[in-house]
């Protein structure tokens, strides 16, 4: 039930998010922008599927490589593109697969990823929605 719940919550708070996008991409719709905003900024823990996930087909229809830059995520839609930011890099990247499937992770980072921003185990991550530009 505690699973169920979790996931509503998720879902409601990726609605949400997705609301807040619109809204910021009507009102900025007459601006020229260089590139997506971030909007909003959550905190989550996150891991990396790492190098085993290699050849893996995801549920968005891809396959994961080396390198391969983008996060799994239980709600957000494949293809949703979102900043990832830990210790001072922010990255843009999509939503490439559902999961993670380890308990205690929201987010699990592409290998690639991970890398890129220096994630190492389990760790506190910002992130954001990309309001379109």
């Amino acid at each position: 039930m505690r699973l169920a719940t979790r996931e509503i919550a998720l879902l409601a708070l990726a609605l949400l998010g997705g609301a807040i996008a619109l809204a910021v991409t009507a009102q900025t719709r007459h601006h020229t922008a260089s590139g997506p905003k971030p909007v909003g900024s959550y905190v989550a823990l996150a891991g990396s599927s790492g190098p085993q996930a290699f050849g893996r087909k995801t549920a968005c229809g891809g396959v994961i490589t080396s390198a391969t830059e983008g996060v799994a995520h239980p709600t957000l839609p494949c293809g949703v593109r979102v900043f990832i930011t830990f210790h001072g890099h922010t990255v843009l990247v999509p939503v490439v697969d559902r999961g993670p499937y380890t308990q205690g992770r929201e987010f699990d980072l592409t290998d690639a990823l991970a890398r890129r921003v220096g994630l190492r185990g389990v760790q506190e991550i910002r992130w954001s929605y990309a309001a379109a530009g």
